[in-house]
């Protein structure tokens, strides 16, 4: 029997509890062996982050480190140029051809899915989950020309936003609760996302 298992990309910037949680969710209702998480290094549809790529990865790589089930791929920071999820996945599959993939999708990215580069190729390649996210509703998959394609997922709808946590550090406000302790610390450590 293949190994099954979930990708979360995503510019994590920072990482925060509302990723693990999707995660850690989706892991257990689909029955994922690993979740494979890989911060974005130059995202085709978002502007770079406010921390580099290497302080991105790491405090994802903090973030996971309790849990066996997670690991974190360079595979798109080491990539030079745009980050296309479909060529991601052809890298995945040639370096893991054991492993069968599940792509794992916020509500805001699945609603826009089909306009992503080769998303045919995307479904040939893996299958897709669409995670819930608060303001955003599902039931519009059914319009789209993916229709059927994406399996809506139910998951905690922890209301935390990168955006926000950048802010907050910013302002000099609180994210404890919001981060793993280990992530805050390196966000401190390393004065990111000040002013």
């Amino acid at each position: 029997m293949r190994a099954q298992w979930g990708i979360l990309g995503g510019t994590f910037d920072p990482i925060h509890f509302g990723h693990l949680a999707i995660a850690e969710e989706a892991r257990e209702r689909l029955g994922l062996a690993r979740v494979l998480f890989i911060p974005t290094g130059a995202p085709p549809h978002k502007p770079r982050g406010r921390a580099d790529a290497e302080d991105r990865r790491r405090m994802a790589e903090l973030a996971v480190a309790d849990n066996p089930a997670f690991a974190v791929s360079r595979l798109e920071i080491d990539r030079p140029g745009r980050s296309y999820t479909v060529e991601t996945l052809r890298a995945l599959r040639a370096q893991y051809p054991e492993a069968d993939f599940t792509l794992l999708l916020g509500a805001d990215m699945a609603l826009e899915f089909h306009r992503w580069r080769d998303p045919e190729g995307i479904l040939a390649q893996a299958t897709v989950a669409a995670i819930t996210r608060p303001g955003y509703d599902l039931s519009h998959l059914a319009a789209l020309p993916t229709a059927g394609r994406i399996t809506p997922l139910e998951a905690p709808g922890l209301l935390i936003s990168s955006t926000d946590l950048r802010a907050r550090v910013r302002e000099g406000r609180s994210i404890r609760y919001l981060v793993p302790a280990a992530v805050r610390e390196y966000i401190a450590a390393r004065a990111l996302y000040r002013a």
